[in-house]
Order: C-alpha cells, then sequence, then structure tokens
C-alpha cells in the first residue's frame, strides 16, 4: 500500500461557472456557494472530502488569484503555501502542470489526485475506495489513469471515454482505447448501448514523475517553461516567477495536451453518484423536489400550476409564480433570471451579451 505521506491531492478551483449565471458571477463563482443548500460551499464540501485520502499538508488549491481570499475565507486550515494562484486562465494543462513540478521539488514520490472543486459524490465511500485502488496503482506502474463514471442516461453533454474490455490490468483497472468529443443523441445511446464508454469526469490519478515524463514527451513547450521555475518553488521567489511566466503558458487542456497523445491511459469504471453540476438543470435533477418536481431554495412560496421549475432566491425573499412549466427562475438581487430549462445552454451566452451591453458589474 502506497505510503500516507506520497498521497497528494489538488483541487483545481479557479472556474468561472458561468453556466450558473447570475448566482456564479467573476467574483464570487459556483464553487464558493453553498449551491446545495447544506451550509457548506462545494469547495468546502470536496476539501473535506479529499481530507479522507491524505493529509491536510498534501491538499493544494489551485485557483485563480483573484480568489485567494475567498479560500482562505473558506479553508481557514490550509497552508497558504498550498494556495497556488494562476495570474491567468490558460486552461487545465499549464495548471496541473505548475502544482505537479512543484511538488516533485518536494517529494519525488509523490502520487497525485487531481479533482476539479464543484462536483457533487454522492456515494463519497465508493470514491474514496475507488481512489485508493487508483494511487495504488499509479504508484507502482508507469500510467495516467482517470476516473470514469458509468453512465446512467445518453447524455450530450459530457465527453466520453472507451475503453477496451478485454486489455484491464486489473479487474477493475481498464485500458483507455479513446477519449470522445460530446456527441449528438443518436451517438451518446450507441456508447451508453456498448457497455464499454464512460463519462469524462475530469478526475485524474498519477504519479507526479511519470506526468512529468508525459510532458517532456507530449508537451514540450509547457514542461520547459514549468521546469525552469525548479530553482524557485516552494521559495519566496514562486510567487514571482509564477507572475512573470504562467501568463505566457499554452491556453490548452491537459485532455488534448497529454491524455488523447499518450499510450498509457488507464481508467476506472465507477458508480460514485456523480454530477458535474454544470448548469442549472444538472443541480434539478438531483435535489429534492416537490409533489411538482420543483426544487426551491425558499418556504416563502406561493405556486400555482407551476411544475419542473428550478426556483432560487436570496434569503428572505417571497414570490409568487404562476402558469411556468420547466423554468429557471434565479433571483441573486442584482439579476433576474426566468429562463426555459430545454434552452439552459444559452445562459453563457446571454450572461456575456449582458456584460457586453451593460458592463462588467453584470459578469
Amino acid at each position: 500500500m502506497i505510503n500516507q505521506n506520497n498521497k497528494y491531492v489538488l483541487i483545481m478551483a479557479g472556474g468561472v461557472g458561468s453556466r450558473f449565471w447570475p448566482k456564479s458571477r467573476n467574483h464570487f463563482p459556483k464553487q464558493f456557494i453553498d449551491i446545495l443548500g447544506t451550509g457548506e460551499s462545494l469547495l468546502q464540501l470536496t476539501y473535506q472530502r479529499f481530507l479522507k485520502v491524505c493529509p491536510k499538508e498534501n491538499i493544494l488549491i489551485l485557483t485563480n488569484a483573484g480568489y485567494a481570499d475567498l479560500v482562505k475565507a473558506q479553508l481557514p486550515a490550509i497552508l497558504t503555501d498550498n494556495i497556488l494562484l494562476e495570474p491567468s486562465r490558460n486552461n487545465t494543462a499549464p495548471c496541473i502542470a505548475y502544482a505537479t513540478y512543484k511538488i516533485l521539488q518536494k517529494n519525488p514520490d509523490a502520487n497525485i489526485v487531481v479533482a476539479p472543486s464543484d462536483h457533487l459524490i454522492l456515494k463519497e465511500d465508493v470514491f474514496i475506495e475507488k481512489i485508493n485502488l487508483a494511487l495504488d496503482f499509479t504508484a507502482d506502474n508507469d500510467a495516467l489513469l482517470t476516473l470514469g463514471i458509468s453512465p446512467t442516461r445518453p447524455d450530450t453533454g459530457y465527453g466520453y471515454i472507451e475503453y477496451l474490455e478485454d486489455e484491464g490490468i486489473e479487474k477493475e483497472i481498464k485500458k483507455v482505447a479513446a477519449f470522445k468529443e460530446k456527441p449528438v443523441l443518436e451517438k451518446a445511446q450507441e456508447y451508453v448501448n456498448s457497455g464499454n464508454y464512460l463519462w469524462n469526469a475530469g478526475i485524474f490519478i498519477w504519479k507526479a514523475a511519470n506526468l512529468q515524463k508525459a510532458f517532456e514527451k507530449y508537451a514540450v513547450e509547457i514542461d520547459a517553461l514549468f521546469k525552469s521555475g525548479n530553482a524557485f518553488y516552494n521559495t519566496p521567489a514562486e510567487a514571482k516567477f509564477i507572475l512573470d511566466q504562467y501568463p505566457g503558458s499554452p491556453d490548452i487542456s491537459i485532455d488534448y495536451a497529454i491524455l488523447e497523445k499518450a499510450d498509457n491511459i488507464y481508467t476506472i469504471p465507477a458508480d460514485i453518484g456523480w454530477s458535474d453540476l454544470g448548469t442549472w438543470a444538472s443541480l434539478h435533477a438531483i435535489a429534492q423536489q416537490d409533489e411538482h418536481h420543483n426544487v426551491c431554495n425558499s418556504e416563502h412560496l406561493h405556486l400555482h400550476d407551476t411544475h419542473d421549475c428550478m426556483i432560487n432566491l436570496p434569503k428572505g425573499k417571497a414570490a409568487v409564480i404562476r402558469g411556468l412549466d420547466n423554468f429557471i427562475v434565479v433571483d441573486d438581487e442584482q439579476v433576474l433570471l426566468i429562463y426555459p430549462k430545454s434552452a439552459e445552454q444559452e445562459i453563457k451566452g446571454v450572461s456575456k451579451e449582458m456584460v457586453s451591453r451593460f458592463g462588467d458589474q453584470y459578469s
């Protein structure tokens, strides 16, 4: 079994969550919001989940420089040196490289879990079991592993992982054949019917040294940039190096930079009660619904002839609604959104249009 001190977790918490607009905004994005009504933000829930995997000293938060104070306020126990600040948003490959090369300077035997900060996982015990299985496997094998989610429906909002049923190293660990882009509905149905496709949840496990080898081979520019910081990581000079050099890194995802090129990619199929909570409809699907399938965060409501709606109001605010079916109603005091749930993919574009027409206070 892997040494507990060699386990690390990188939680990525720098996104804007624009599909949860207007609740999620540039100054206070989704991961910092108590979107589930539990009294804790998604970031806090994610952090607590990973305390079951490794010591708090080995949990790092990667976030935008503008969110440093939010992270410190919500996670007061985290070490300041474990909050990694991006001076620019350059996608997932550079931020993962930064954390990996920093960790390697401390611990050449480090084994890292990379996970988003804003996902829901209902079956936490199963999740922890799968993560530990993955960590044990990657500690002993030159393998880059992604946790795949067993699909429950032909969803067109997720990328898919195709795995080879007969080429598993162990019963639960499968060789990845290909990554697939978000499909049309007919293709998604084919994937689900085939039985050897998983949703790509963006949860990765690998030995830091093996990921560095992959950067050296497949992403030379990223490797050179972050390797040039080896003398600065975990010193007072690190912040200036990142501020000066990070914005020049390529804007590319870890999927495109590494995973779609490498031949040592594995996956573990997992049924963990997962949702990426990427949209209001995804929250509606997993939240507690009333007898008319409405999800409401307020008791001060008078609803009539209203069904399948997502209603989110400020604390203490009342609403009277009649005749809505399959709508999103979100009031964040500054913005009121009333939008068909079936057209929610347009909300990201609508938010940009509001900013363009009326100013950054709506971003």
